[in-house]
Order: structure tokens, then sequence, then C-alpha cells
């Protein structure tokens, strides 16, 4: 298992202490802009990310759970999928996702290629096969006309497909929030109340996992440390993957880059509000008990981390043409 760059122990002992973050050496730094080296390949995987032909019921995006508008999620416990099923997890956003060191709260797929190719075929995402999906990319001139442009072959195939879609969500990040703006040097970024919540983020220990410049998303962590968590999900974490008990629970940390907007938040979305996720990592992961001017003051900081949303033209999508497959949303099977 990958762990932190930063020992937890080692880490959480000094911020206790307040000696770790001596110096001007911060533990987040700020989010760079997007390079695009590709924009053919980027532009065709936005069209396949907002495309609900690659779901057998022809209704399900990959933005129906990871909204662009909504700060990459779904805003709700668990997201719906194929034929209304309730998912066993809390989407994670796909914002700054790029960043992580794996995909899923498991880690399970290495990145965001390896990912993008998993709820399509998930009889409980977008319940499709690979195969049916790439027939209804095959059978649509503009989509063939996309592929050449961006591959250089007209032929398309599962591996193509994840590549442009991962080549546009690597675009989904979120710079120049006003904490990467301080971090630049604009002292006057943020109010006295924020960089007082800032200091209680770390000399609390939150930064030993959420740190970089995704703000976590690094490591993969036990949840409930101090405390058991009982969690409303029976998601087993980064065993699930490696099949080491002791890996039992852990899960990768959530970046923590726009979220005021990502709620609910934790693997099984239980908490609603910022000020409850903040007092439930408090006591579980730390062993703190935040008062509620402290919470308030973490919770003030942890807006700061808002950071400008892609803007981008909406992708119009290639028309189906008389020999596509139609989806079928209805059936029962």
């Amino acid at each position: 298992m990958k762990t932190n760059a930063w020992p937890f122990a080692l880490v959480l002992a000094g911020l206790i202490n307040g000696s770790a973050l001596a110096g001007t050496q911060e533990p987040i730094q700020p989010i760079q802009p997007a390079k695009v080296t590709n924009p053919a390949l980027v532009e065709l995987g936005k069209k396949l990310y907002f495309d609900p032909r690659l779901s057998k019921s022809g209704f399900i995006s990959c933005n129906s759970c990871h909204n662009l508008s909504m700060g990459g999620t779904d805003n709700i416990k668990t997201s719906i999928g194929h034929n209304w099923q309730e998912g066993p997890i809390n989407a994670p956003t796909v914002l700054n996702s790029s960043l992580n060191l794996a995909q899923f709260w498991d880690g399970r797929a290495a990145d965001l290629k390896a990912q993008a190719g998993g709820p399509i075929a998930n009889p409980g995402e977008m319940a499709f096969t690979h195969t049916l999906a790439i027939n209804v990319l095959q059978s649509i001139p503009g989509y063939v006309t996309e592929f050449k442009k961006a591959f250089g072959s007209e032929t398309v195939d599962i591996e193509k497909v994840t590549k442009a879609i991962a080549a546009f969500e690597e675009t989904l990040v979120t710079p120049n929030s006003r904490f990467d703006k301080w971090l630049k040097g604009d002292k006057k970024a943020l109010s006295k109340n924020e960089l007082e919540g800032y200091t209680l983020f770390k000399d609390s220990g939150c930064v030993a996992c959420h740190n970089g410049p995704a703000v976590g998303g690094n490591s993969f962590q036990k949840m409930g440390l101090v405390e058991p968590y009982k969690a409303s999900s029976p998601a087993e974490g980064r065993s699930a993957v490696t099949g080491k008990d002791a890996d039992r629970f852990n899960f990768k940390v959530p970046t923590l880059r726009n979220v005021e907007m990502t709620y609910p938040y934790f693997h099984d979305g239980a908490a609603n509000t910022l000020k409850e996720a903040v007092d439930t990592m408090g006591r579980l992961q730390l062993g703190k008990k935040f008062t509620d001017a402290e919470n308030a003051k973490i919770v003030a900081f942890l807006k700061t981390l808002t950071g400008e949303q892609p803007n981008f033209k909406l992708p119009i999508l290639p028309p189906s043409a008389d020999a596509t497959p139609r989806p079928t949303p209805f059936e029962k099977k």
C-alpha cells in the first residue's frame, strides 16, 4: 500500500507540538492550470464524458454521477445506477482527480484511464458492455471522424475511449482558489477568521493526511483511527483490493479542494455538512473535540479551497445513424 510522504505518527506528533511546520514551507501547494497537448483528444473525451449512449439505458453518462455543474459529484449519499439501483458508495469528485495516487475509494484503478472503463460495464451503474458501447460509437459517423482526428485511425476500441475520457478529465483542475492566491503571496486573500482556521487545521494534525496540491488524495488511511467508525456502507475499503485484513476500512483520503461543493461527505455520504464532517474527523481521526468556534473557523478555511470551476462550451454530440443500436432503458434484465 502506498503511504503518505509524511509518516502519520511523526507528523501528528510534530503538529501537536507546534513545531513540524516551522518556516515558510506549507504542507499544501497551489493547483496548477491544466496543460492541453492534444486538443482533439480532449474534445473527443469531453463528448464521451457527456454521452449517455455509453449506457444501456441511454440515460446515464459520466456526468450523471460526476456532474461538472455540482463540483464534479452528484450531491447525494450514493449514486443512482441503471434501473434506479442504489449505489454502494458515495461518488467522489472528478475535479482534480488526476492528482490522486489511484482512483475509486479503494484505489482499485491505477489511473483515470483504468477508471473510465469501469462504470460502463458495471451492471449497477451504466450496465452496458464494452463491446456494445464500442458498437454504438462505431456506428456513428461523427464519432468515427473524431476518433480519426484524435488517433489517426477510424477504428474505435475501449482503449481509445478510456484514453480520451481520461484526457478530458485531466483538464478538470480548479486553480486560483483564494487559498492558492494566499499561498502565492496575496496576504489579503484570506480573512483573519479563515487564517485562524488554517492554523487550527495544521496544528490539530489534519495536514497529516490532507496535504499536497489536492489537499488529500495521496494516501490511504484507516477510517476510525482513534474511535471506530460505524459506516452505513458495506464497502470494506482497501482490503477489497489487497485481500489483507490490515487494510480493512482503509480508504483513499479524499481531496478537500472544492469541498464546500462536494457534500455529503465520507465514503458512505453520512455527513451532510462540513460542520458535521469536521466534528467527526476530529473525534475519530485525531481524538480531538473541536469547540463550535474552532469548528466554524476550520469550515471557513475549507471554503477558501474552492477554485475556478471548469468552464467550457457544452459539447454537441454527434447524432445516431439509422444503424446505431437504440438504448433499452426499460429492459428488466
